[in-house]
């Protein structure tokens, strides 16, 4: 008996070698289509070596990354297992992805440098510059400049809570995973778990009190 692959890292490379016209461990990623992650659990059906979790999780490692993320592009198309063309990837599509990358970015810049403050030297703290008049004087004037801006009201969008009877792989829907909702698509049903695959092409599992009608 063959032992299960249990990192990401090592599975994708598994996946890469057995789908090549669909993953890649390096350079440019491709768009993965909606629900191939169904595809992948059927064709890896006899594979002792793949789990559905561990395919579940490689997939999202996958999906989340920056080259993958930097490939969902308004008018390129989704690919399948064997490198067909499936859906086109639509504008909304699209923000998601950069907007998701620009944050992983962000936070991976800020954690460096973090890292790199916290291995400086303690040098005590510095007495601070005094201000001189005419900084004083700018100061002054912007706050006198400066106006009160009113907050814009966001409308509030109601959403109807999704039917369990109406649950089914494929099947659009909303799913609220943080203060907005987004567009999404079932893609596995197990239990109270369900797996959605969003508009960036991510894969994430949720509730089905967070899933509602379109």
């Amino acid at each position: 008996m063959e032992t299960k692959r249990t990192s990401s890292k090592e599975l994708i490379a598994y996946l890469a070698e057995k789908f090549p016209a669909c993953f890649s461990v390096e350079g440019a990623a491709k768009p993965l289509k909606i629900g191939i992650f169904q595809e992948l659990a059927q064709k890896l059906a006899d594979d002792e070596t793949v789990s559905k979790t561990r395919l579940r999780q490689a997939l999202r490692h996958y999906t989340s990354s920056w080259r993958y993320l930097k490939s969902i592009k308004k008018g390129s198309f989704r690919i399948d297992l064997e490198g067909n063309h499936a859906e086109e990837i639509d504008q909304a599509q699209a923000d998601y992805a950069s907007k998701t990358l620009k944050e992983s970015q962000e936070k991976f810049g800020n954690k460096n440098r973090k890292d790199k403050e916290g291995k400086k030297p303690y040098k005590g703290n510095k007495p601070a510059a005094k201000e001189s008049a005419s900084e004083k004087h700018k100061a002054k004037f912007k706050a006198v400049k400066a106006t009160k801006r009113e907050p814009v009201k966001k409308e509030k969008v109601t959403l109807k809570p999704v039917e369990s009877a109406t649950i089914s792989v494929g099947k659009n829907v909303k799913v609220q995973l943080g203060n907005a909702p987004m567009d999404a698509t079932i893609t596995e049903i197990a239990g109270n778990d369900i797996s959605v695959q969003l508009g960036s092409g991510m894969v994430v599992k949720t509730q089905i009190q967070n899933i509602y009608s379109e």
